[in-house]
């Protein structure tokens, strides 16, 4: 015995009656047949669908949603215009996951392919959003409000009472009140038609602009930018000027060549720190002591640049960024003479005591007969020396208490003449050779700063002066030279950045929590106050509220507007319910049932549905 499962299907009504069970499925439906055919789009119609879904509301909050979801790599995965240095690191230590991330652009998320996409496709959602919005806005603004509706008690809020005034005059005195409410009203036929809430709407679209001047802004700041770090020892100074730079790099449209003359000057740099508690080594000041000069001839101002108050010149800003040590380091060649005297900047391998690496090079060096020696020198500074007895060099503490240099010498050819560029961080040793110690050992020894030294001996005690100068003062074998440490000085990095967009930005960010905030807040709603003979001759008002969304304020203003209505508008007595004159009216929370009006009211100028106040 065998199963068919695949029927085949009989064309006619009967099988489309029944879908795929033909004949057999027709008889368990009573639903007519339907014929529906769709015609085809063709090019110009597939370009409306697409430009009318890409311009509506929900593709832009989809848009703005994925934007969001997209700047999270560049937040957690390293980026290249940030710090190349740890996007290397990151290569090295997963080179699976990097070669991934590397073809979706995760090291450049905000230059990538589909990051440009996402916030060019959003800016045009925006603009198409917002123009045909603004026009219809503006229609609105200058058309009135609606008429009254003709069955007013549907309404989710009405109130109504009787009264012996003439329906003009509680007509009159309802427009007073509303226009002094700040309701737009003018009278259509025997009703008061008033709406206001108008900022909703201007808020709403206030947040829309708002958010295509912050896409303008960050687009503005992207392809005009520039930012460029400088470390600066005590004593030297800085001009903008792109050769100064130790890293640079702009937007793609900013040019070089008209950047903004200015410069400034590194006097002192003031640091202290926590010495006591588990704060121990914390900074408590950090304080750069700068002049800064605009223009070529421009007058010097002092001032002091923090790590939360940078200084701002000419449209760009000085941050200060980090903070570290310069020995200041005399060399001699075998010659006697000397051939480098400065401070060189170190770097900071432990950021917390500041342990601190870096070289010495010196290409103008001579032996005694002539002959050329560049030396190099391979350093570690320590600010506060904690090896003692151990022979090892670390710093516990970051402040100059007892600063410490140990030295490895080097000579031969420093590889400057070779046009490859070099680290002035880093020596290549490939071409030098160590300086023995006599031991088979590199010769390397630990210096005391010279300053310090000779103040602690004092100048007129030759012997404690030529003990400092053993202290202070490495000698290279054969005679071939000497280095001795100075003394110290401080450096900061600084990064100079020129962001032309984030005044823009600032802005378009306030006034779009102020449109926010108007959209949220502001209930755009309407108001009907009706007034005509009834049968017996006395005056029946009613009065109506429709609001663009449900809310409890809406028939707590109405009853409000009642009672500001109620001295022009004083109940009658009503014989059969026992009211007595002067007991005010109570507007319904709710839209009352579905009857007769009290007195049926006659259509006004133009009668508006109900449904035309939902639009509201």
């Amino acid at each position: 015995m065998s199963t068919k499962t695949d029927t085949p299907r009989e064309p006619g009504p009967e099988a489309d009656a029944g879908s795929d069970l033909g004949t057999a499925g027709s008889q368990l439906s009573t639903a007519p047949t339907e014929d529906v055919s769709f015609p085809s789009l063709g090019p110009l119609g597939w370009a409306r669908w697409f430009w009318r879904q890409l311009t509506s509301m929900r593709v832009a909050l989809l848009l703005l949603f994925l934007l969001s979801i997209g700047a999270i790599p560049g937040s957690l995965i390293p980026q290249t215009s940030v710090d190349p240095t740890k996007v290397d690191q990151f290569k090295a230590d997963h080179s699976t996951l990097a070669g991934i991330y590397d073809k979706l652009g995760m090291f450049h998320v905000y230059s990538s392919v589909w990051f440009s996409a996402i916030y060019l496709l959003l800016f045009i959602s925006l603009i198409g959003c917002i123009v045909p919005r603004s026009w219809q806005f503006v229609g609105q603004l200058r058309r009135r409000p609606p008429a009254a509706p003709r069955r007013l008690t549907r309404l989710p809020a009405y109130t109504t009472w009787r009264t012996d005034v003439a329906p003009d005059e509680i007509l009159g005195a309802a427009q007073r009140l509303l226009k002094k409410r700040r309701f737009r009203a003018h009278r259509a036929g025997s009703a008061i038609a008033a709406e206001k809430g108008y900022l909703r709407e201007v808020g709403n679209l206030v947040f829309h602009v708002a958010l295509i001047v912050m896409l303008v802004a960050f687009a503005v700041g992207g392809l005009w930018k520039s930012e460029g770090n400088k470390l600066v020892t005590e004593g030297d100074g800085f001009s903008n000027s792109l050769t100064q730079y130790d890293e640079f790099k702009s937007g793609p449209f900013y040019d070089t060549d008209d950047m903004e003359p200015f410069g400034f000057k590194l006097h002192r740099f003031d640091a202290t720190y926590e010495r006591t508690g588990p704060q121990r080594g914390t900074p408590r000041t950090y304080r750069a002591q700068v002049s800064y000069f605009l223009g070529a001839d421009g007058k010097q101002h002092r001032s002091a640049i923090e790590v939360n108050t940078p200084l701002d010149i000419a449209g760009n800003k000085v941050f200060l960024l980090s903070h570290g040590y310069s020995p200041v380091v005399t060399v001699k060649d075998g010659r006697g003479k000397t051939v480098f005297h400065g401070a060189t900047a170190f770097l900071p391998a432990d950021p917390k005591n500041l342990t601190s690496t870096g070289v010495v090079k010196v290409p103008g060096a001579q032996t005694k007969d002539g002959k050329r020696n560049q030396l190099g020198f391979q350093a570690m500074f320590v600010p506060t020396f904690g090896g003692r007895g151990t022979g090892s060099m670390f710093s516990q503490f970051p402040a100059l208490d007892f600063p410490v240099l140990s030295v490895n010498a080097y000579h031969g050819d420093l590889g400057l003449d070779s046009g490859l560029p070099q680290s002035v961080y880093k020596l290549d040793t490939k071409r030098l050779k160590k300086y023995q110690d006599g031991k088979g050992g590199i010769l390397k020894k630990m210096l005391l700063p010279k300053d310090r030294v000779e103040r602690h001996a004092g100048s007129k005690n030759k012997a404690a002066v030529r003990a400092a100068e053993e202290q202070t003062t490495m000698k290279l074998p054969n005679g071939e030279g000497s280095i001795t440490f100075e003394g110290v000085k401080s450096w900061a990095s600084f990064k100079v950045s020129h962001q032309p967009g984030n005044g823009l930005a600032l802005t378009g960010a306030v006034a779009a929590l102020l449109g926010l905030a108007a959209s949220l807040f502001i209930q755009r709603r309407r108001v009907w106050v009706r007034a005509e003979k009834g049968a017996d001759g006395v005056t029946v008002v009613e009065m109506a509220g429709l609001g663009r969304s449900e809310s409890a304020r809406l028939p707590e203003e109405l009853a409000g507007l009642a009672g500001a209505l109620f001295p022009d508008a004083p109940p009658a007595p009503d014989a059969e319910s026992g009211t007595e004159p002067g007991a005010r009216p109570e507007p319904d929370a709710g839209p009352a049932p579905d009857t007769e009006d009290p007195a049926e009211p006659t259509d006004s100028d133009g009668t508006a549905d109900p449904s035309e106040g939902a639009r509201a």
